[in-house]
């Protein structure tokens, strides 16, 4: 391609929407244009890109014995009903009625359609293990659009799904898929961590998410300093360490204490001179409209998603004082004494230790000392809500310690189970080799092109610009000639002609300075730059910069394009050494 003719548009301002390094340099090399918050327009070297990634993800996917189909945006919204989600999912789901009034939503993900799908098809155990793909567009009215394409409305997804007879065939497949999801983005030039992920909205038995440790990542994982765990915040578990020298199973009676205006842990620490193991904390939330009373030690903070999904949530917030006031409660005073039977009650299991507690007196400025669980308060439920801690100690080793880091989720895997097939939802079934109904049972695996693509500059820039990999590059060459002189633009139409049957070539032929041309390749991030100048044709050469090292070097013509085959060779990711599942370590 010559670049007078490409529909390349660069600029050198940072545009002052930006704010991660993905945003700012696809906005000015012209890769991707905004539209509306959240929604771009691929332009011409951002589509190529794209669709580089989409041929990685159909070799990896028709590699585990998946096979394509396009499913439709528009969806009938009975079928959302029919798995209730059409209710459960707040405004990111788009809703719409046609002109007969007909309800319809926007998919923002292909459950409901594609088990529709199975359900007319798959009768038999014949029929399976079955794996469907598609790369279709994907529509999700996000609140808080940012990152460039890291959080968008409007998006391309990979999203498989595999059905089986049962989950012991779930469990064979699904290692097949988590390692071409390594592949996938090893190929894409990223190193990418699994952990284990809490399964939201998507529901199932058990899910994975994939992440590229970045300062920019919405997401925070746990890594261990001496094992292999890691999983996501809202689903990560330390250890709750025993404060040895607050044990004590029978304390003196509950006693009364005013605090007038004490209400912080903080200055409820000044006043009883005890440390915040010692406090019990109570938070008032609402979920799905009922009232729940959560209680956590004081040293800990609750994990509204553990909580959520431990009672089973669909929406989770915070009680309001009104709320309270109509049962008797205030808000900074608040305990679980004396609650159980008139709202939930869930306790973390740091609080039932035999610990003789400070907690709210549940009436304004009072406190009570000497609460212990099982005797002064109880639990309709007792869990894990506490959210992870840095420097916790690793519950699978105990021997490490955690770290909390940020990162980029690159894909998520599912194992549904039969959350889409089961009698209250799809109800789909099949016959067994005994001539018996059972149910089938799947898994679901999804990654983002747009924000692989974005995920993939977070990851490879410098201060002047992208870094592409040689696998996902819009171009794997580009070709400068420096000057007008007739031998010197003779020889890079030479070289193009030359190039462009076994590259992809990007020929710079515009009449610019060389500052220009040298300026915009950094920027575009083109793996390979080869110039062509007055000075490098009395040897007969061109010059080859390499974009991910820096490293420049002169290379006779005659032997240019071997030269540039073994560098692609060399810059291409390796597959080797990637932490593969085996089926044993489901």
């Amino acid at each position: 391609m010559r670049y007078t003719r490409a529909f390349i548009h660069t600029f050198y301002e940072t545009p002052k929407e930006a704010e991660t390094p993905s945003h700012i340099f696809l906005l000015r090399g012209s890769y991707i244009y905004p539209v509306a918050a959240g929604i771009y327009t691929l332009l011409p070297l951002g589509h190529r890109v794209a669709e580089k990634i989409k041929k990685i993800l159909r070799e990896e996917m028709d590699g585990i014995e998946g096979q394509e189909v396009t499913m439709p945006v528009v969806n009938p919204a009975e079928l959302w009903k029919k798995t209730k989600r059409y209710y459960d999912i707040g405004p990111e789901l788009f809703r719409f009625h046609d002109r007969k009034n007909r309800e319809f939503v926007l998919a923002m993900t292909h459950e409901e359609v594609i088990t529709d799908v199975a359900k007319q098809f798959i009768k038999s155990y014949r029929d399976m293990p079955v794996m469907l793909y598609q790369i279709q567009t994907k529509v999700r009215d996000e609140a808080r659009p940012r990152g460039g394409l890291l959080r968008v409305r409007e998006f391309t997804m990979k999203d498989g799904y595999s059905f089986h007879p049962d989950f012991e065939d779930l469990d064979r497949y699904y290692p097949r898929v988590y390692n071409a999801y390594l592949r996938i983005f090893a190929r894409c030039g990223l190193e990418a961590i699994p952990i284990e992920a809490d399964t939201g909205i998507m529901g199932g038995t058990g899910s994975h998410e994939f992440m590229l440790p970045s300062d920019y990542g919405e997401d925070r994982f746990v890594t261990c300093s001496h094992c292999s765990y890691r999983a996501n915040t809202e689903k990560a578990v330390g250890e709750k360490k025993v404060p040895e020298n607050l044990l004590n199973e029978n304390p003196p009676p509950v006693e009364e204490v005013s605090t007038p205006g004490i209400t912080t842990i903080a200055q409820l620490m000044d006043f009883f001179g005890i440390s915040r193991e010692g406090f019990l904390k109570t938070v008032a939330y609402e979920a799905d409209g009922k009232l729940v009373i959560a209680a956590i030690r004081g040293d800990f903070d609750i994990s509204e998603t553990k909580l959520a999904n431990r009672l089973k949530a669909v929406k989770l917030e915070l009680a309001s004082e009104e709320t309270l006031r109509e049962k008797g409660l205030y808000g900074g005073f608040l305990s679980p004494v004396g609650l159980k039977g008139k709202v939930t009650v869930i306790v973390d299991e740091s609080a039932t230790l035999p610990i003789p507690f400070i907690a709210g007196g549940n009436k304004p400025d009072v406190h009570l000392k000497n609460v212990l669980y099982g005797r002064d308060f109880q639990a309709d439920d007792v869990a894990d809500i506490a959210e992870v801690r840095e420097g916790d100690t690793c519950l699978q080793c105990r021997e490490g310690t955690l770290s909390i880091k940020r990162g980029i989720e690159l894909g998520h895997t599912f194992k549904l189970g039969i959350k889409y097939t089961a009698e209250d939802t799809m109800d789909v079934q099949y016959l067994d080799s005994q001539g018996n109904m059972q149910r089938v049972v799947m898994g679901c695996y999804g990654i983002g092109v747009e924000r692989l693509m974005a995920a993939v500059v977070e990851r490879w820039h410098d201060d002047a610009g992208i870094i592409w990999p040689v696998t996902v590059a819009p171009y794997q060459v580009i070709l400068i000639p420096i000057g007008q002189r007739d031998n010197v633009l003779n020889t890079a139409q030479a070289c193009y002609e030359m190039l462009k049957n076994r590259f992809e070539v990007l020929w710079d032929d515009r009449n610019e300075s060389p500052g220009v041309k040298f300026k915009d390749a950094d920027l575009l991030g083109i793996p390979l730059r080869v110039v062509v100048s007055q000075r490098l044709l009395e040897s007969n050469s061109v010059e080859i910069k390499v974009r991910k090292t820096g490293e420049i070097f002169e290379c006779p013509v005659n032997e240019l394009v071997a030269r540039l085959e073994s560098i692609i060779k060399e810059l291409t990711p390796q597959l080797e050494g990637l932490p593969y599942m085996e089926e044993e370590q489901i």
